[in-house]
């Protein structure tokens, strides 16, 4: 959450500017909620996993969701979602007409990139993770991301392969997940897991850049930005085929169902052992990345704008 809303900062930055060059005035709630004072304007639902997953929440957040979203959304013009399985999802939830919901993926930082071996060998080492190669995962700490299923895969793996590339999770924060840093530290005192703890994103470049498959299994997502930021850096990727992750990832990333921990780690196991696909799964993701720009969000956005603007002042 804390990372979403730092790109969130970011984008409203970026539009803020271009509303600048547009003269347009018009209030956005960037993450699902309108201030009770706005009578209209426009809304960004990221997801509906509060009411898809209710159980996978804290209450608090649920109740919150409850009271407030519906609120927002009798007020909204028009909604804006990070993805067509998404939009797909709040048009059957609100209600609402088709033409005022409008899908805008996220971007990508160009931050993410191949960072050489030289370049990322003293982060890497600042984090202990080995410069041969390593899992890796990067995530909060809720039940619908599948760490545990995760980490139960990895542990099928026969010992040299978890010997030779462990586990490296990135990753503090989250609710639910008291047997999940049980098994973190079995992991770890085992020698095959690596608990990262929070990284500072000036980091994570180099941290993708240093793994050898980057494995994001969560099963319900609005749009999924770490495996986009994996595939930019050059790394094969790996995604639960549930949720919007096949949409987003455009079949550059292997598939895998984590739910199914013996499946999943023959996927994992693949993944890692399979050159040709390998190979395949970054170019195809080096690609599939050039498409998310911040710089076409931003343009999206301003388009919905402006289309909402134009509504108004024809009322």
């Amino acid at each position: 959450m804390e990372l979403r809303r730092r790109r969130g900062h970011r984008l409203v930055s970026r539009v803020s500017r271009a509303l600048a060059r547009h003269r347009i005035n018009l209030f956005h709630g960037p993450n699902y909620f309108l201030p009770d004072w706005a009578e209209h304007g426009v809304v960004t639902v990221h997801d509906l996993s509060v009411f898809r997953f209710p159980e996978l929440h804290p209450t608090e957040r649920v109740s919150a969701f409850e009271r407030g979203l519906r609120a927002s959304i009798d007020r909204a013009s028009h909604l804006i979602t990070d993805c067509e399985t998404i939009r797909r999802e709040v048009i059957d939830f609100t209600g609402f007409s088709p033409d005022h919901v409008t899908a805008i993926p996220l971007g990508v930082s160009s931050n993410f990139r191949l960072v050489p071996a030289e370049v990322r060998q003293a982060i890497l080492a600042r984090h202990g993770l080995p410069a041969g190669g390593y899992g890796l995962t990067l995530s909060s700490f809720e039940p619908r991301k599948r760490i545990a299923s995760l980490l139960r895969a990895w542990r099928l793996l026969p010992r040299p392969v978890r010997d030779r590339i462990p586990l490296a999770i990135a990753g503090a924060s989250g609710w639910k997940n008291e047997t999940l840093h049980d098994e973190i530290r079995e992991g770890t005192r085992e020698g095959w897991v690596i608990p990262l703890g929070f990284v500072p994103d000036e980091d994570l470049p180099a941290l993708y850049s240093g793994s050898t498959l980057f494995v994001f299994p969560s099963i319900y997502e609005g749009f999924g930005l770490p495996p986009l930021e994996a595939m930019a850096s050059g790394v094969p990727t790996m995604v639960a085929s549930s949720s919007c992750l096949e949409e987003v990832t455009k079949g550059a990333a292997m598939l895998c169902q984590p739910d199914d921990i013996d499946a999943f780690a023959d996927d994992i196991a693949r993944a890692l052992e399979d050159e040709p696909w390998r190979q395949r799964a970054i170019s195809a993701g080096i690609q599939v990345v050039e498409d998310y720009t911040w710089e076409r969000c931003v343009d999206e956005t301003v388009g919905v704008y402006q289309q909402v603007m134009g509504k108004l002042a024809d009322r």
